[in-house]
């Protein structure tokens, strides 16, 4: 099975797919494949769609996933099925689940204010203070270099975001008083912003700062809600209860679709809530 693994490998990177998407596509092909040796003993061009369906079923089922997740192992089967194996997919023998969709937590302004203050270590409060102030995601985060700071225009450079564009983010004061004093504080990086500990010549791993924050809210008598990406919610929130247009913040966040921005509509504290029911406004109306 490891010839249909590096095929898979080598179609992914024709693609000019990233690192990072070849590892998560390579997960359940690998688990896929392992799975058609230890049970059907089969070869993947010989699996019928009824087996595939049956394997679905078993993957979400042992491994508990999401319907979302399962729909992400359905796309790597698609892709597997197509440019490794060179056969049809057929979108009704396998289609992909309907799933419930949630509204993250977004922490407050005053909590934003309380986690930054409460950060006892100046790389992870500037880190933190960089994710909220820019809207950055944490990976934008731990790839800054020096350079992508433009103190003179007060912006930042993100290179090669999640859409594989380049795209400029608003440089806070504050956020800039505090990245200053870490940047002293810890060695005057000139590659990587926040180098690898062990290793400087790498970013730091993205991983690294979730762990201090979860601390930090279990410090505060806190549950343990806030996430990277929370923080990156709160300043697409927060400017638009500001009153920032959502193109702006489209354009801020580095959102494909607008779509992805309408969240914040839902969000905000100014929101869909502060609407009033046609039902209420007739209160008075005369009928006569």
């Amino acid at each position: 099975m490891d010839n249909y693994l590096d095929s898979f490998r080598e179609m992914i990177s024709l693609r000019g797919l990233t690192t990072h998407t070849l590892k998560n596509y390579c997960t359940y092909i690998r688990a896929y494949l392992d799975y058609l040796s230890s049970v059907l003993r089969k070869l993947p061009e010989d699996v019928s769609w009824d087996e595939l369906r049956v394997y679905i079923r078993w993957l979400k089922r042992s491994r508990n996933l999401s319907d979302r997740t399962v729909n992400c192992a359905i796309s790597q089967l698609r892709f597997f099925t197509l440019y490794v194996l060179h056969k049809p997919w057929d979108d009704t023998q396998l289609p992909m689940r309907k799933f419930d969709e949630y509204l993250p937590f977004v922490p407050s302004k005053e909590e934003v204010s309380i986690l930054i203050d409460a950060m006892p270590d100046l790389k992870q409060k500037a880190m933190v203070s960089l994710m909220y102030s820019s809207g950055l995601r944490i990976g934008e985060v731990c790839h800054l270099r020096y350079e992508d700071i433009e103190r003179k225009n007060m912006r930042i450079h993100i290179r090669h975001g999640k859409n594989r564009s380049d795209r400029y983010a608003i440089l806070s004061k504050r956020a800039l008083d505090i990245l200053t004093s870490y940047w002293f504080a810890f060695g005057r990086p000139r590659g990587w912003l926040f180098p690898k500990q062990t290793c400087p010549d790498k970013p730091i791993d993205t991983f690294y700062l979730s762990r201090h924050i979860h601390a930090v809210e279990r410090s505060l008598g806190w549950e343990e809600r806030i996430t990277c990406h929370s923080l990156r919610h709160a300043f697409g929130t927060h400017l638009y209860e500001d009153g920032t247009d959502l193109l702006t913040i489209k354009a801020l966040l580095g959102h494909k679709s607008l779509n992805s921005t309408t969240i914040y509509v839902h969000l905000a504290s100014n929101g869909t809530h502060t609407a009033i029911s046609p039902f209420d406004r007739m209160e008075g109306v005369s009928h006569e």
